[in-house]
């Protein structure tokens, strides 16, 4: 299967980065099938994408026309029946394995057997989803970095299971959307660039946690010392602590080593629903999308 061969492409969850996702391939010229199982998400997408691309046409990045046409080209729905088309799936879902691989066998059921199937998923490598397939050679990671409209890059990780056809393949469609492909020869949670960060992001919570500054003081040692766009508390707000939390949580199940479990700040604030920007409280309150030190 070549580049040639995706027409039609599907996204499933309409969270900020399956939004993203297909708003993305909708502006390279695919048309998209936004998926989820809830209709107020599909709304809250709706809306979202409408306030981004709206922003890009005020800035300038491009027309009315083209941000109009890209909307004309995206189907939502709650129906997985709705894919039937599809030449590529990429998955956006909860970082749960049970819920991915759930999905995934319901995937292979429904679309067409030479359909890539891919999952976003960081830390979910595909060979733990694969297997539920009747195509484990057409499954991959493909992870998009939050947020998606913005980031250039993207990762594609090749697991023992996946062909170099649906390896490449991948990569050509990265391309053609308009984005940075990397390719991971081999898997391994977390995969580059959120191996790194995962390291950073520890150390900042320790020194937190142990009282050594703020989180504020923290995020504007990185951004001020260490030139990061963002700092790592204000990162976490943006892409959801929820996210931090079953990122650990799996990766605790994985290797039962109790250091790999989230930090007791991290769970503390998912308990209280504190998942940052949006639920409009994280590490930092927010007005209009605007950090208020807390």
């Amino acid at each position: 299967m070549g580049i040639e061969s995706i027409e039609n492409v599907a996204v499933i969850g309409a969270g900020t980065m399956g939004s993203q996702i297909a708003m993305v391939c909708s502006l390279a010229g695919y048309p998209v099938t936004l998926q989820d199982v809830s209709a107020e998400s599909l709304e809250k997408a709706k809306q979202f994408l409408g306030v981004q691309m709206e922003k890009r046409v005020k800035k300038g990045r491009f027309t009315a026309e083209v941000a109009e046409a890209a909307f004309s080209r995206i189907a939502y729905t709650s129906s997985l029946d709705e894919l039937k088309e599809a030449d590529l799936v990429i998955e956006a879902i909860v970082e749960k394995l049970d819920v991915k691989r759930e999905l995934f066998k319901k995937l292979d059921e429904i679309t067409p057997p030479h359909a890539i199937l891919a999952t976003n998923s960081s830390t979910i490598v595909s060979s733990k989803i694969a297997d539920v397939t009747g195509r484990p050679d057409k499954v991959c990671n493909i992870h998009f970095f939050n947020p998606a409209l913005v980031m250039e890059l993207v990762e594609v990780v090749k697991g023992p299971h996946t062909s170099e056809e649906t390896a490449q393949t991948s990569m050509d469609f990265v391309k053609k959307i308009n984005k940075l492909p990397v390719l991971l020869n081999k898997e391994i949670s977390g995969f580059i660039a959120n191996r790194i960060l995962g390291k950073l992001m520890d150390e900042a919570v320790y020194l937190l946690e142990n009282g050594y500054a703020s989180h504020e003081e923290i995020d504007l040692v990185c951004t001020k010392a260490l030139n990061h766009p963002i700092g790592p508390f204000a990162l976490m707000d943006l892409t959801g602590i929820d996210v931090n939390y079953f990122v650990r949580m799996q990766r605790y199940e994985e290797s039962g080593n109790e250091r790999d479990k989230p930090a007791k700040i991290v769970q503390e604030k998912v308990e209280k629903g504190e998942l940052g920007r949006k639920t409009g409280k994280g590490f930092y309150t927010y007005d209009n999308q605007k950090a208020a030190v807390k």
